[in-house]
């Protein structure tokens, strides 16, 4: 099995967060890779994982970053597959990692989740490569049916919470 999806991350402390992209990737059957790549501590490691990341049959590229979170703009700088950014909670609530990660130059364009966002990474990388994939467009089908079940069986037990003055 080679991964078509590759989750960066800029250290192993950042596991928490981006293992939910893993566990969902693992649920829709997509091959995937792991590795903690640091744009400021090995930025030859990266650029040489970014210009041979398509080659290497890579369809998606998901990198996490806090602080100053270059991680994901370096990747993009250096590959044409497309890269989504997590944005990780650290100083600042995380705002200064999302801030770093939306504001690209022209021509390198990241995508990117909400702070701490890695599940919802998984989520679009796997919508993207569903638009060639009939059966994980299923899988996310049925994914995203799932959701909606979940909120109709909370309102069924909402329902039956009583309170005196509650109208419904």
């Amino acid at each position: 099995m080679k991964p078509i999806v590759s989750i960066i991350m800029g250290s192993t402390s950042d596991l928490p967060v981006m293992e939910k992209a893993c566990k969902l990737l693992d649920e829709m059957q997509v091959p995937f890779e792991v590795n903690a790549l640091s744009a400021h501590r090995t930025p030859e490691a990266v650029e040489a994982f970014a210009r041979g990341a398509q080659e290497r049959g890579l369809r998606v590229i998901i990198a996490g970053a806090g602080m100053a979170a270059a991680l994901p703009g370096v990747i993009a700088a250096s590959t044409t597959l497309p890269v989504i950014g997590v944005p990780i909670k650290g100083m600042l609530d995380g705002l200064d990692a999302m801030l770093s990660i939306i504001q690209m130059p022209p021509g390198i364009p990241v995508a990117t989740v909400g702070v701490n966002g890695a599940q919802n990474a998984a989520i679009l990388a796997c919508q993207m490569l569903a638009l060639s994939d009939e059966a994980l467009a299923q899988r996310m089908k049925d994914y995203k049916s799932g959701l909606k079940s979940k909120i109709e069986k909370a309102n069924r037990e909402l329902a039956e919470v009583k309170f005196s003055y509650k109208t419904n």
